[in-house]
């Protein structure tokens, strides 16, 4: 299965999200149109679908455009990586090797924890997002990793055997839930780390988001609720943070605000 209008990290612009709780709707709708380069949101809607209908026509709808695949993400580490980057590296000492980067985007975050990680040359590490995406990040990789170790692919069928799935940033933006993505697996990951996901206390809904090159449905999940669906498919809640700093506010609604994103590890029950 081909992906079209999914995943991706998001532009954090958190120093103006108490600007924008206060900015009429009008106001808002007017800069959420007009934005190249930050991360908006507006509107809350039931369903991915409902919120792929609201998007203005003026942009692309999703990040399957070269547009897209061509924001130049720095491959840095952000604080809020490193609680995620403990468990991958617990991974390695577990004897873990195969990793599927979920929405990955051109292999940003390969590329910054390799240099502080040192990740051994039997590592595989798989990035998973839509196909202009991938296009981009194959030809990134010629130069950038002629080790080999990294590949990518536009299937998320072939996360099947995979020891280890990392989705940083990606699970917002996908048509499916995690644990609907698990359950058609034969095989699924021994080891889930989860970071940055938008996770609200109470409710589950859906909003629309500016990216600057597109709009994209965005999922929010209801905390109980996504922990019990990825626990019912037989894995255990090792660890969880909060990702300080990143937070999400949508202006023209109320009681929707996150105010901080969240990450997950899960392990698989022997």
């Amino acid at each position: 299965m081909t992906w079209v209008n999914t995943m991706h990290q998001a532009i954090d612009r958190l120093d103006k999200l108490p600007v924008l709780r206060n900015v009429s709707q009008s106001a808002h709708r007017q800069r959420f149109l007009e934005n190249t380069d930050q991360n908006l949101f507006m509107g809350v809607y039931d369903t991915f679908e409902a919120a792929a209908a609201s998007a203005p026509p003026s942009l692309h709808l999703g990040y399957d455009n070269e547009e897209s695949a061509n924001i130049a993400y720095v491959s840095a580490i952000s604080p809020r990586d490193y609680p995620a980057m403990f468990w991958l590296l617990r991974s390695l000492g577990d004897g873990m090797r195969t990793f599927f980067d979920l929405g990955g985007h051109t292999g940003v975050k390969y590329y910054a924890f390799r240099r502080v990680i040192g990740f051994p040359p039997d590592i595989r590490w798989t990035v998973c997002d839509v196909p202009a995406v991938v296009i981009r990040g194959r030809e990134l990789a010629q130069a950038r990793a002629p080790e080999g170790s990294l590949h990518f692919t536009d299937r998320y069928e072939d996360l099947d055997g995979q020891e280890v799935l990392f989705a940083s940033g990606s699970l917002q933006y996908l048509p499916l839930t995690l644990s609907d993505m698990l359950k058609n697996l034969r095989r699924m990951p021994r080891r889930i780390v989860v970071n940055t996901t938008p996770i609200h206390e109470t409710r589950s809904f859906f909003t629309l988001n500016s990216i600057g090159t597109a709009f994209c449905p965005y999922r929010v999940q209801a905390r109980d609720a996504f922990v019990e669906s990825v626990s019912s498919l037989g894995y255990v809640k090792r660890d969880a943070w909060d990702n300080l700093g990143k937070g999400m506010v949508i202006p023209d609604a109320e009681g929707v605000d996150v105010e901080s994103y969240s990450g997950f590890c899960f392990d698989l029950k022997d």
